[in-house]
């Protein structure tokens, strides 16, 4: 579902690695290592703002480049974070949703917890999730908004529209020695979400996305997706916008709360040349370099709890949130879906909020093929939950993008992890 995205990348690694330099050279003019004494990108430590409540963040302290042999991470969600999906796509190629809505973001908040480096990362060639010892790590945590543009960021992974947030840096190792630059040697990279907590540092929330993440706290959110969809597809095309659609509403806001921890292990590396382990799509594991810093993007992509199966990369739907508040009575706001009104509402065969079936739609064709009938999500291998129970299967439509949403995290754009909930889930 990403190839335009991964061609973008491509044509721009060179680039970005330029960019990458001047950033570093620009921001270690006092010669000084240490993450404590330098300004990246702009500043001391900083307190964002306070609520009325009296709710507020920890201080965060924009991280020094730690120059050669080094680490900067740093958080995106790409483009499409920022700009959204647009109906109809503006290129062939770009990311749509299928069934024509134009989704935005005003917020993308999550919540990052500790990053960690580990040797050998091709420990187990069969499994991914096992490496050596962690050498390095920062604790976090980090309440970063990656719908939220800024020009101090730096430049993201995957092409000239993407921004990434800086979050901490490492100039080595945790017993004090430098990390190895100069032999090709590559670190396990790994990263969590976590629940959002008033102990995490606030690295760009203002005070609207301040409010949000309050809520976040109480409710034990880890993602939390804000924005609007707008239906734009062809309304003269009856397979796009038949009969059973025409009391929709055009405009749906959203809210999701997604309470679903999870822990990142060992990425694959799209910036690694090297040939990849049997199987894997790039060498797994950041290798440092004796001239410059180099940047660990923690990437979250936000198509992934809108995908209409298990598998990666899986056309994108809005439907399924908009049939939920089919039938609401027309105010002076557009109604407004959340997550947990998909719960109890089953991903075979989907209903709208009223018991209605609700069929497939496209507006575009996906790459994959059209599905066709009663609107019933793919779960691939992954059972249905025993007597309620979520750690055995799927007991709804909500556990099913949840489950979803929880693959989202990667490294450097596409860089696939090894994958572990932290909640109950089915393995």
């Amino acid at each position: 579902m990403r190839p335009m995205l991964n061609r973008k990348r491509k044509l721009m690694k060179t680039l970005i690695a330029f960019a990458t330099s001047i950033f570093a050279i620009s921001c270690s003019s006092s010669g000084n290592n240490s993450a404590t004494s330098q300004t990246l990108p702009g500043g001391p430590c900083r307190s964002g703002p306070t609520l009325a409540s009296g709710f507020t963040l920890k201080e965060f302290c924009p991280p020094a480049d730690p120059g050669p042999g080094g680490v900067i991470f740093a958080a995106s969600g790409e483009e499409l974070a920022l700009k959204g999906y647009e109906f109809p796509p503006v290129n062939p190629g770009d990311v749509a949703f299928v069934d024509g809505w134009q989704v935005h973001f005003t917020r993308m908040l999550t919540t990052v917890g500790r990053v960690t480096l580990s040797s050998n990362p091709d420990f187990l060639p069969g499994d991914q999730s096992k490496t050596g010892p962690v050498v390095a790590d920062a604790s976090g945590p980090w309440a970063v908004d990656l719908a939220r543009s800024d020009a101090s960021n730096l430049p993201g992974k995957g092409g000239p529209e993407e921004q990434a947030v800086p979050l901490v840096s490492l100039v080595g190792q945790s017993n004090g020695k430098q990390f190895d630059a100069a032999n090709g040697t590559r670190y396990a990279f790994g990263f969590n979400t976590v629940a959002a907590s008033a102990t995490a540092q606030n690295v760009n929330l203002d005070e609207a996305a301040l409010a949000d993440y309050e809520a976040m706290t109480k409710q034990g959110c880890t993602t939390f997706y804000a924005g609007v969809a707008t239906f734009k597809g062809d309304k003269t095309d009856a397979a796009c916008y038949p009969e059973s659609r025409k009391s929709w509403p055009d405009v749906v806001k959203f809210n999701f709360c997604f309470k679903s921890p999870t822990t990142y292990i060992n990425c694959q590396n799209p910036d690694n040349d090297g040939r990849p382990l049997a199987d894997e799509e790039s060498q797994r594991g950041i290798a440092f370099q004796v001239s410059r810093s180099v940047i660990a993007q923690i990437t979250i992509h936000t198509d992934h709890p809108f995908w209409e199966g298990m598998v990666h990369d899986a056309p994108a739907h809005f439907d399924q949130f908009a049939a939920r508040v089919v039938g609401q009575t027309p105010g002076a706001e557009p109604p407004s879906v959340t997550l947990e009104m998909t719960k109890d509402v089953p991903y075979i065969g989907y209903t709208d909020a009223a018991g209605n079936p609700i069929d497939w739609r496209y507006c575009i064709k996906p790459a994959t093929g059209e599905r066709e009938g009663h609107m019933s999500f793919e779960p691939g291998s992954l059972p249905r939950a025993i007597g309620g129970d979520p750690a055995t299967g799927l007991r709804d439509y909500y556990d099913f993008a949840t489950y979803n949403q929880s693959t989202q995290g990667h490294l450097n754009s596409d860089g696939l992890c090894a994958v572990e909930r932290n909640y109950p889930s089915p393995k």
